[in-house]
């Protein structure tokens, strides 16, 4: 009699601690500050997902970002920021080539800038960014089958931890990467059910 008293007290308290239909905390669409079409974004392609692979896209990520954060700093207009990227292409391409060979990576790459790089859905904090092909810096190692990194370069948002983003992809600290989440069993006990001797 105990146990039926004690089960239907925590009843009680789970029902009460729910919210009510239409007060959850969920953010509409609206709530969201959605980052302009005309935002330039850096996306780099791994190889593979191999673990090196990915090792050498971070490497690569590190020392360009560095670069172009430090480039744009001081830029508050888009088509300086655009024509100051167009015209560093050539030195991106020297910073991915030098990283390649510091860690021994002989793989072909490709740097290029284009207005048509497709992007997912992705959530970080009250920014959203919807998912479309966009104005990017695309970099590719490889065969470029790996999971990717991206970031928005302009207005400058790499400096955000994405690892909070939220999308049906995970993310990585500075950046997203597309590599989904994987299961590891973890399975949940509710005390209640081992109490009564039920799980």
């Amino acid at each position: 009699m105990k146990k039926l008293a004690f089960i239907l007290i925590i009843l009680i308290m789970i029902a009460l601690s729910l919210p009510l239909k239409g007060q959850g905390d969920g953010k509409k669409i609206d709530d969201y500050q959605v980052i302009p079409d005309d935002a330039i974004r850096l996306r780099i392609l791994a190889n593979s997902d191999n673990e090196a692979d990915q090792q050498i896209k971070q490497k690569v990520r590190d020392k360009v970002n560095a670069a172009i954060t430090e480039w744009v700093a001081d830029i508050t207009d888009i088509e300086e920021a655009r024509k100051l990227l167009e015209s560093r292409i050539p030195e991106i391409s020297e910073i991915v080539k030098q990283t390649l060979e510091e860690e021994g990576e002989k793989r072909e790459f490709d740097v290029e800038y284009n207005d048509s790089v497709s992007f997912p859905t992705k959530i970080y904090g009250s920014y959203l960014y919807p998912a479309g092909e966009y104005e990017a810096i695309l970099i590719t190692i490889g065969e470029g089958e790996g999971a990717n990194w991206w970031c928005v370069l302009f207005p400058p948002l790499c400096f955000l931890d994405f690892a909070n983003g939220i999308s049906v992809a995970a993310a990585s600290p500075g950046g997203f990467d597309e590599e989904p989440q994987k299961d590891e069993g973890l399975k949940i006990k509710f005390f209640l059910f081992e109490w009564l001797g039920l799980s």
